[in-house]
């Protein structure tokens, strides 16, 4: 069976390819049966020379039933020349060896932990913040409730106790006034005008009887002078 493959050439730590059409049962370097281009993956990407196809051989040999490699395939579905290839399976030679598989397992189970951790003291720290919150909301809520309680409790008496309604007051009688109850207030002030003047007279009696005592004693002393 014809194959499409690479054939290495170039010095040491510097690879140059021939992209070959060989019979599949021919070394990787040996004898081929044409070459169809190169690649020189020393290169940059985006170089031009990077890789070279002889496109008009290359179908020709695709035509006749020619089978190409996973690398050329990808190097002719780049250039337009066939589909471009699925890869379902890794190949085992690339595939990691059983003690990289227990370090990338161990790993994965180091992080998956780390981060339980942190999920579980992050609730932690959430439920302890809650906490903290309501105990200071129960302790705020406590002082407001006993200066309310008494007001509430009055309220409901203010609310409970019945309303009484004002008695209203008997209006005092005025009893009418007879003449000899009008009379008497006057007779009373005629009697306190009457004390002065009877307490007068006798002032008026005293001083006559002290001029008429001061008359005869002036006579008898103008008669001892006289003497």
């Amino acid at each position: 069976m014809i194959k499409i493959r690479l054939s290495r050439h170039g010095a040491k730590k510097r690879p140059f390819y021939h992209i070959v059409a060989t019979d599949s049962r021919m070394p990787r370097d040996g004898r081929y049966i044409e070459k169809l281009g190169t690649y020189q993956p020393t290169l940059a990407r985006d170089d031009a020379n990077r890789v070279a196809l002889n496109v008009d051989r290359i179908k020709y040999w695709l035509g006749v039933g020619a089978q190409t490699t996973d690398r050329v395939a990808l190097f002719l579905a780049n250039a337009g020349l066939i589909a471009k290839p699925v890869f379902t399976e890794k190949p085992k030679q690339s595939a990691p060896k059983t003690k990289a598989v227990a370090r990338a397992a161990e790993k994965a189970q180091k992080i998956a932990d780390a981060q339980e951790a942190e999920r579980a003291a992050k609730e932690e720290a959430e439920a302890a913040a809650k906490a903290e919150n309501e105990a200071k909301s129960e302790t705020v809520a406590e002082p407001i409730s006993e200066q309310s309680a008494p007001t509430v409790e009055a309220v409901a008496q203010e609310v409970s106790a019945p309303v009484e309604t004002p008695v209203a007051e008997p209006e005092p009688t005025v009893e009418p006034v007879t003449e000899t109850q009008a009379a008497e207030p006057a007779a009373a002030a005629e009697e306190v005008a009457e004390t002065p003047t009877q307490s007068a007279e006798p002032a008026t009696e005293s001083a006559s009887t002290t001029e008429a005592s001061s008359a005869e004693s002036a006579p008898a002393e103008s008669k001892s002078d006289a003497e």
